[in-house]
């Protein structure tokens, strides 16, 4: 039996991690750059990214927090006031010496410029802004009057990336990160707890990926934190992605940084502080969780344009007809309301063939496609096409039928990518208590096999050998349990109720 052509090659099942680039290459998502290590986001790409910015920052507004920025470059030496969190990240920074170019010609009179200018003090190009904000927080802060302190920054940061993939893993990215200052530990694990369902809920409603909410281990978690709180979801090579983070930070960046305020009985306290953040690494997880062998994969309310209506004009005589009757149809299209924002439609008028046409929207993962010929105008009908249904799979609608179900069916697109995603996931999520079996689990596979729940009572050093000699990590302490009942951790045979959620991850 011929295998199936697919738009997209190699497959998924062939070479994941090839297929991946394949996709973004052919969606026009983002390429290379001259910079090692970095890369270009096309317009295509960015808009996915701008479509998350604008459902998170809508939401990070509604629960009283404020956009402020803050300098590209930290000192070195407010690095150094927080040894630990510096230390997590000093592999990866990138430091700035000096200030200025001069051109100087070589021996054979070529001219090339020299770094000039040493600065007394390097910059750090921001792998993160903990100290820069904490030191804006030392003078923001008198009082307890003025907490809660609650900023939220969209900037780019750095970390010197030396295997990067596109999305996942590049040196410079893009994200946001939250940044709050609070009067009590309680007030701030509210804060840190809030925006890690915030974060789940965003995954869940806008990407159409369902995760998994728990709490890092101590080996695991973020430097200088107290607790970290993370999303795990798993994308369909049964790898894990680390989907975004809330951080309770105590008061150990506060007293680093000296960001005290007078309580409520004129006493001089430190801050509990927060930080948060997802980045473009969302739109890699996107494509990973979705895509498909005929390329990307978008649910509708984070793609660029929800639906295209392709005119089919066969012949010249009717080509203005079939356009203003595509036109007249995108226009009652974007007067409905859908997630909150008014629909977002295209009309493809380029001069290139109808298969050409339909290729490029799969591939780009569009939702809907419609195409309108001169029968479908002569009949009020439309020819519709789903992403999320094989490529060749079509139905034919009276015209006012598809403008009143529209966005019923983009919904329906919506939940159907969200309940295959869960599906995914749950079947490869597997309950083991027993060593020998943990072990084989990892070692009988070159791939991925997917995720062992487990009881767990081991320490960090026992985490991080098991971690480093079967290259796997602990991607969270679920938050949901799923058994409750007292069982031996399958290391130590210590009896817990804790379980740990092992799995190998990007």
């Amino acid at each position: 039996m011929a295998k199936p052509k697919s738009a997209i090659t190699p497959t998924r099942s062939e070479n994941f991690p090839e297929w991946y680039q394949q996709v973004v290459r052919n969606a026009d998502l983002a390429e290379n750059s001259e910079t090692r290590g970095c890369m270009v986001i096309k317009p295509w790409g960015f808009a996915i990214w701008e479509a998350i910015q604008r459902y998170l920052d809508t939401r990070f507004k509604a629960t009283g927090h404020e956009n402020a920025y803050f300098p590209l470059l930290i000192p070195l030496s407010y690095l150094e006031k927080e040894a630990e969190h510096a230390e997590g990240f000093a592999t990866e920074c990138a430091v700035v010496t000096h200030h200025r170019l001069e051109a100087e010609k070589d021996e054979n009179g070529k001219t090339r410029m020299i770094p000039a200018g040493k600065l007394t003090e390097p910059y750090v190009v921001r792998p993160t802004s903990e100290t820069i904000i904490g030191a804006a927080f030392a003078r923001w802060v008198e009082s307890y009057r003025d907490l809660p302190l609650l900023i939220n920054q969209w900037a780019n940061v750095m970390r010197w990336e030396m295997r990067p993939r596109l999305f996942l893993r590049t040196a410079e990215f893009l994200w946001q990160e939250g940044h709050t200052a609070h009067e009590t530990k309680e007030e701030a694990l509210e804060e840190t707890h809030m925006i890690h369902q915030l974060y789940s809920d965003a995954l869940r409603d806008l990407l159409a990926i369902p995760v998994i909410m728990g709490e890092k281990t101590e080996a695991e978690r973020f430097p200088g934190a107290e607790s970290t709180l993370t999303v795990e979801a798993m994308v369909q090579d049964k790898k894990a992605i680390q989907a975004g983070t809330s951080h309770y930070l105590g008061q150990n960046f506060a007293k680093a940084q000296n960001i005290t305020f007078v309580d409520r009985d004129n006493k001089e306290q430190h801050v509990h502080t927060t930080s948060w953040g997802v980045s473009t690494r969302l739109v890699g997880t996107l494509i990973m969780a979705h895509s498909d062998d005929d390329g990307l994969v978008l649910p509708p309310r984070v793609a660029p344009q929800q639906i295209v209506i392709v005119p089919v004009t066969p012949k010249p005589e009717s080509r203005d007809a079939i356009i203003d009757a595509c036109e007249a149809l995108a226009t009652r299209l974007r007067e409905q309301v859908y997630a909150g924002e008014n629909l977002r439609v295209k009309v493809d008028t380029r001069d290139l063939g109808g298969g050409v046409k339909k290729w490029e929207w799969i591939k780009k993962g569009v939702p809907l496609r419609v195409e309108i010929g001169p029968r479908d105008m002569e009949e009020r009908k439309v020819c519709l096409q789903r992403r999320d249904q094989p490529a060749n799979e079509k139905s034919f609608l009276e015209k006012e039928v598809f403008l009143r179900e529209v966005v019923e069916t983009l919904d329906s697109v919506h939940h159907s990518l969200l309940d295959r995603a869960r599906t995914f996931r749950d079947e490869n999520i597997t309950k083991c208590s027993d060593m020998a079996d943990f072990e084989k689990h990892w070692a009988e596979s070159n791939e991925n096999p997917g995720w062992l729940l487990t009881p767990w009572a081991g320490s960090r050093e026992e985490e991080e050998e098991l971690s480093k000699r079967l290259k796997i990590t602990i991607r969270c302490l679920p938050n949901e349990k799923q058994d409750e009942a007292e069982a031996n951790c399958l290391l130590t045979g210590k009896p817990t109720t804790s379980r740990a959620l092992w799995g190998r991850s990007y």
